[in-house]
């Protein structure tokens, strides 16, 4: 790991809250790469420290972008891993941890980070996630949230299962954090499973307005609504489009209706026998529908990420 030696040693970076997010897995309807574009492109930013991405990445699995230029390559988007100090709109200095999902090295990764907690006496650390989840878009944005700090995590997750689950580094930093003793929560958005490899720019503001409402910043979401507002627009169309999408559409908000109010249930999304929705009824839906959406290239095309949770 390198550091900015100036900044890294000055009072001007302890206590502040950091704010994480890592790209790749558990990243439905690109959120967190949303949530970092928005927030490196809007606000002012100054590198803080950078890990060392050769040592963290594998290139093969998520081989990085260069661009072929007639006769030539150029523009090779090497991986970072990157620590910031941005300032909110109100003037709020804050820290941003973001970049690639590490594929090697967890424990020497997430120790660096725990000792960069420690060492810069972060106030809060708040991260983010997104899953795929069986929920209709034509609802509010859920959210699963956990931690170690209870006033929190209180009055918004109901759901509280007993579960294992494959591990990411985001939930490993999460506990190794708590069990250094820092203050830590972290926000699951819940991404209808449909929009899951296309860019979703509700659940990013969802995002960015639990981690502004835990850390008291003012973080930018004004183009993200405007680009939201354009890729429902899409969405609806393409749903009207396709029967099969529709009837998908109406079973799941039937579903959540249904379940939303039931704070006892585990779930929003299982059934009696604690299944979850049949993937034969799903897929065929799923593929008509992503087979409509663009290939990408626009704000409203783009790829993105989602990630499940449960929220009242």
């Amino acid at each position: 790991m390198s550091t900015n030696a100036e900044l890294f040693d000055s009072p001007a970076l302890r206590g502040l809250d950091l704010i994480m997010g890592f790209t790749g897995a558990a990243e439905a309807g690109h959120v967190v790469e949303q949530i970092g574009d928005e927030l490196l492109d809007e606000l002012d930013a100054q590198l803080v420290a950078a890990f060392d991405a050769d040592q963290l990445v594998d290139y093969r699995s998520r081989r990085p972008k260069i661009t072929f230029a007639g006769d030539h390559f150029t523009d090779y988007e090497a991986p970072a891993i990157e620590l910031y100090r941005l300032v909110d709109g109100l003037g709020t200095p804050f820290l941003l941890l973001t970049g690639p999902e590490p594929d090697y090295q967890w424990d020497r990764f997430s120790g660096a980070v725990v000792w960069l907690a420690n060492r810069l006496q972060t106030r809060l650390v708040a991260w983010v996630q997104s899953l795929p989840m069986p929920v209709p878009h034509t609802r509010p944005i859920g959210v699963t949230v956990h931690g170690s700090r209870q006033d929190l995590i209180n009055g918004i997750t109901t759901w509280k299962p007993q579960a294992e689950l494959q591990a990411g580094i985001g939930p490993l930093l999460e506990m190794r954090l708590a069990e250094a003793g820092r203050d830590v929560v972290g926000y699951s958005i819940h991404v209808p499973h449909y929009l899951a490899d296309a860019q979703y720019p509700p659940a990013a503001v969802a995002a960015l307005e639990y981690l502004g409402a835990a850390t008291s910043l003012v973080l930018p979401t004004d183009r993200l609504r405007e680009n939201g507002r354009d890729v429902e627009g899409q969405i609806d169309r393409q749903v009207q489009d396709s029967a099969d999408v529709q009837r998908v559409v109406v079973r799941l908000e039937e579903r959540y209706d249904e379940y939303a109010g039931h704070e006892e249930r585990r779930s929003l999304l299982v059934k009696d026998n604690e299944e979850l929705p049949d993937a034969d009824e799903l897929g065929a839906a799923v593929e008509a529908f992503l087979a409509t959406q663009p290939a990408g290239g626009d704000d409203g095309g783009k790829e993105s990420s989602a990630e499940p949770g449960t929220s009242d």
